[in-house]
């Protein structure tokens, strides 16, 4: 699954998704795309996108999906 989080702007951006997505699923694979703004999560345990989505939200950055299940 791929998100676009606009909000995404440098490292420490970067360390705090990658920490709640894994607070969501600690298997999850997340990889940050810092210059385009881009998050894919590939989970072998198939978490949601709108659980995805409502954990980033739950720490300031929003978040669409643009590529994935929906």
């Amino acid at each position: 699954m791929k998100f676009s989080v606009p909000d995404m702007t440098c490292n420490h951006c970067v360390q705090s998704i990658t920490k709640a997505v894994h607070e969501v699923s600690s298997e999850a694979q997340v990889v940050c795309d810092l210059p385009n703004h881009v998050v894919e999560v590939s989970d072998p345990v198939s978490i949601s996108p709108e659980r995805l989505v409502s954990a980033l939200d739950d720490i300031g950055f929003e978040a669409k999906l643009i590529e994935g299940e929906a």
